[in-house]
């Protein structure tokens, strides 16, 4: 693997331990040429997905954008990394598992929407107020009052499919 620091071809595999869910691997790695240390988790891939954005246009999924946005929802927030880790592969696992290499844009929005509720209400509309892209403190509150009445008990499932607003 490639030196994130000084760009050379090889580094050498100082530690390596399964994470707390068991769903990736991992490794602590040296630089032999900076010394630098570093780490990266492998992960089994099941199928290669892309994602279909609401202009019909394939991009591949990445996982790692996945992880962005929701570091960005629960920036400054309480959360355990290892909880928000579980979420994130919870959501992969379940895109995975779908049976479908093509999944919309939506699908994966409503997933997060619902992770993040469960989570943390805080990160959920912070999530929601750029997914379903609010532009005064009206759509807040049509959002947070359009959630008092939401039983909460509903699988997210019935509204996965459903398109933002």
């Amino acid at each position: 693997m490639r030196c994130p620091f000084c760009q050379n071809e090889d580094t050498q595999v100082r530690d390596s331990r399964p994470t707390e869910d068991g769903a990736s691997i991992r490794r602590r790695r040296q630089c032999p040429a900076c010394g630098a240390r570093f780490t990266t988790f492998e992960r089994a891939q099941l199928r290669e997905l892309f994602v279909v954005k609401r202009s019909g246009r394939r991009a591949p999924f990445e996982r790692d954008k996945l992880a962005r946005s929701v570091a960005i929802a629960l920036r400054k927030r309480q959360v355990e990394p290892d909880r928000v880790e579980q979420l994130i592969s919870g959501i992969v696992r379940r895109l995975e598992a779908s049976g479908e290499s093509e999944i919309p844009s939506a699908t994966i929005g409503n997933l997060i929407m619902a992770a993040l509720k469960r989570l943390d209400p805080v990160a959920y509309v912070r999530y929601a107020s750029v997914y379903k892209d609010f532009q005064d403190a009206k759509d807040f509150q049509e959002f947070l009052d359009g959630q008092m009445s939401f039983d909460d008990d509903q699988d997210e499932l019935d509204f996965v499919d459903k398109e933002p607003q």
